[in-house]
């Protein structure tokens, strides 16, 4: 069941019915396999894998709530979002960090359902948020460090919410954190479309910086115009590096976010700015090089600079976090006058998840794709 581009919620689906899972059979739950394990108290439901591979390697399981470690608190997750993360980490390209859950899922929405020891009382029981995690986001509970948690803003479904964290703060940490973005600068984003992108092009406006973009289709490139890209090429049909020059007069961008990797990179040297920031943060394409790179990059006096946000230590997700819930966490308020919009591509209940890994693999996606839990229709 999927929702088109720009929609924001979705309605139960009357053709699927959550049974408890002691009644049902394998092959009951949405044509998924359901593995059952425990007792029904104690466990939840969440996506799993056991061989990496394919999206059709993806079933429903019941495995064990987490158990909270020190300063933790329990999120019973009505909504978590899809990132290229996962996708390598089913893939078997990505695994998650040391001590990190072994779930899918890097960002979700709900509600504070539990504390571990030691919590400051930032939160109570029952209050909505949405959080950053390192994994775990695909299931019916989430076990989460509380400086990793958010108020949802008001207004905002939990599918909504539940595309901010992971895109928003990954967007937000590569301009101010990584890149020191300035006011009127210009900005390339590539994947102007995705769920990163589409905040990127946001907080650069916000920053009084310049979004420009690439895309694969005119659809996804009128959707980055509406959001406020100053300009937006395709890269399938034009050369993107000659127009970022044209636009910025042959002076060049001075920021490049850039998730594609390795066959764009002659392209991305050529149109950066001297002394621009080169910020790689994934390998949509490949991670091999050819050619004269450095010494390209040499001449301009160019910063190439690397980040994840996965693997980022405790502090800095924390820092980040109270950053992104002081400076922009205010602007997706309906109020203000600049108002953010968390932009969703389409909904998936929990058991059709593999559909939503390929809708994302195939590069269908404009925005963030959602995977609702059972327990939210």
């Amino acid at each position: 069941m999927v929702h088109s581009a720009g929609q924001a919620g979705r309605a139960p689906n009357p053709e699927v019915k959550v049974l408890p899972v002691a009644h049902l059979p394998d092959e009951a739950f949405g044509g998924i396999c359901v593995k059952r394990e425990g007792e029904m108290g104690e466990s939840m439901l969440a996506a799993f894998f056991d061989t990496p591979g394919g999206p059709e390697n993806l079933y429903i399981k019941e495995v064990p709530k987490p158990k909270l470690k020190e300063g933790e608190v329990l999120l019973k997750v009505h909504a978590s979002a899809l990132n290229r993360a996962d996708l390598l980490q089913r893939q078997g390209k990505y695994p998650p960090p040391k001590g990190a859950s072994e779930l899918l899922g890097l960002e979700a929405a709900g509600i504070v359902a539990g504390f571990g020891p030691g919590c400051e009382g930032r939160w109570k029981s029952g209050d909505l948020v949405m959080a950053l995690m390192a994994g775990g986001g695909n299931a019916e509970y989430a076990a989460v460090p509380e400086g990793y948690v958010m108020p949802i803003p008001a207004g905002l479904t939990h599918a909504q919410a539940a595309s901010i964290p992971e895109g928003w703060l990954t967007a937000y940490q590569l301009l101010h954190f990584v890149g020191k973005v300035q006011k009127g600068e210009t900005v390339l984003i590539h994947a102007g479309a995705s769920g990163v992108g589409t905040a990127a092009i946001q907080l650069t406006r916000l920053a009084g910086a310049i979004p420009i973009v690439t895309a694969g289709a005119k659809e996804k490139l009128q959707m980055t115009a509406k959001l406020g890209a100053a300009a937006g090429f395709n890269y399938k049909e034009e050369d993107f590096s000659k127009k970022v020059l044209e636009f910025t007069k042959g002076v060049g961008a001075d920021i490049i976010l850039d998730c594609i990797g390795g066959s764009n990179w002659e392209k991305n040297v050529d149109c950066l700015n001297t002394d621009g920031r080169w910020i790689l943060y994934g390998l949509m394409s490949t991670a091999e090089i050819k050619g004269d790179l450095l010494s390209k990059m040499l001449r301009k006096r160019g910063n190439l600079l690397c980040s994840l946000l996965r693997s980022r230590s405790h502090k800095y997700k924390e820092e980040l976090v109270a950053a992104f819930t002081k400076e922009v966490l205010p602007y997706f308020s309906p109020n203000s006058q600049l108002q953010l919009q968390p932009f969703v591509d389409s909904v998936y209940p929990l058991h059709e998840i593999g559909d939503a890994h390929r809708r994302m693999e195939e590069n269908k996606n404009t925005g963030k794709i959602i995977i609702e839990m059972p327990s939210s229709t």
